[in-house]
């Protein structure tokens, strides 16, 4: 293709498409977000939408489609849920008072692991983004962008991929962030998450370990990653390190909910492994892929958003230390037998929001009117429950 043959539009939309290649650009065009070529052709057959051509300045027309920007939530819902990554790329100036062409750039980016539109998400089930990386160590990282939650562990270097694929498998990601060196690495392991999830290969110098500290140091206000629990040039450190640049280039925003990091053992819970798990019908069933006959299912009676998350974590994660599982039994017993207190928490938590993604709503500058009301409401509720757990 002879670029210099393109018109002024197209050349536009080639230099920012070049600068996310593997992202389906949304281009606005006046009411319309429009998808050209490859994006196009992709974009026709995963919404069933009509594809067109448009003049480019080449001999043949560029195939073309569009959506209404109004109803482009629920197009990109769609995308994302087949594992693409979207791009919205925007007029950035006003076309009345532009001087030829209008100035447009990338402002929203949306991956399957970084979604936080409350209508793509199951509200009962984390929307994990994970990062991986392998040295003499292998390190995972792992984030909830829509509720602050992050976690990492580091596996002896004597562990398997298989073992490595199968706690990957218990977090269950939408996204996977990796160096571009792992396919070389571990083929295998490599083969196995691209078959089951969407894999990022995220930039080479981001898992590094001078990128790595300081990333981790600008964002949680700290002197010294040893502050968090980290060690400087340990692989554990580079899988934070690349999860936060990348979160934190495709929100473009600071992330300020991010306030700890938690550290784990794998070992400190029973490996399932896959087929066991799908066997176990443990949140879903074999058949129908649904909640209700499951384990899931049957134990879930809680009664907020937070709460549901929580008990999926707890089937997913079994204990194995016979002390945490004593006081777990210990906490249920408690409301087990006090009816009247068990009653009393229900009416007031069935009254609670999902605080942990209405804060990250804030973070990110999309919250609402109807969401300052509905955070304001649960925090008063707060008192109440603090009061109930003193007495």
């Amino acid at each position: 293709m002879d670029i210099n043959q393109l018109t002024p539009m197209m050349k536009q939309y080639f230099e920012i498409k070049n600068q996310y290649k593997d992202f389906i650009v949304f281009y606005r065009l006046g009411d319309f977000y429009e998808m050209f070529f490859d994006d196009a052709i992709t974009a026709s057959r995963e919404l069933e939408l009509t594809l067109t051509g448009r003049n480019c300045g080449l001999e043949e027309r560029a195939p073309l489609c569009g959506i209404p920007y109004h109803a482009a939530d629920a197009y990109i819902g769609r995308m994302v849920d087949k594992g693409y990554k979207v791009a919205i790329c925007e007029q950035t100036e006003d076309p009345a008072l532009a001087k030829g062409l209008v100035k447009r750039e990338v402002v929203r980016i949306i991956t399957p692991g970084t979604v936080i539109d409350p209508t793509m998400l199951d509200e009962k089930r984390n929307n994990y983004v994970l990062s991986l990386f392998k040295n003499k160590y292998h390190a995972i990282a792992f984030a909830d962008i829509t509720t602050g939650e992050f976690k990492t562990t580091l596996f002896d270097p004597s562990i398997d991929s298989y073992r490595l694929l199968e706690e990957i498998q218990k977090v269950e990601p939408r996204e996977i962030i990796v160096d571009p060196a792992l396919e070389k690495q571990m083929p295998w392991l490599y083969k196995a998450l691209g078959n089951q999830y969407t894999l990022s290969h995220y930039h080479e110098s981001c898992f590094r370990s001078e990128f790595a500290q300081s990333i981790i140091k600008r964002i949680f206000g700290v002197f010294s990653v040893e502050s968090l629990g980290l060690v400087p040039q340990e692989e554990q450190t580079i899988a934070v390190g690349a999860l936060l640049g990348y979160i934190e280039e495709t929100q473009k925003v600071p992330l300020k909910h991010f306030d700890r990091i938690e550290h784990y053992n794998s070992n400190s819970y029973m490996m399932i492994d896959r087929f066991t798990r799908r066997n176990l019908e443990l949140v879903e069933t074999m058949r129908e892929k649904g909640k209700k006959g499951a384990l899931l299912g049957v134990l879930d009676k809680t009664c907020t958003a937070m709460g549901g998350r929580k008990i999926r974590q707890w089937i997913e994660q079994p204990l194995i230390d016979e002390m945490k599982i004593e006081q777990r039994l210990e906490a249920v017993a408690c409301f087990h037998e006090d009816l009247f207190l068990r009653e009393e928490l229900k009416v007031i938590l069935r009254q609670i929001y999902d605080l942990e993604r209405l804060a990250s709503k804030l973070v990110y500058g999309n919250i609402n009117p109807r969401d300052l009301v509905a955070l304001k409401q649960s925090i008063a509720l707060l008192c109440c429950l603090a009061e109930i757990y003193r007495w």
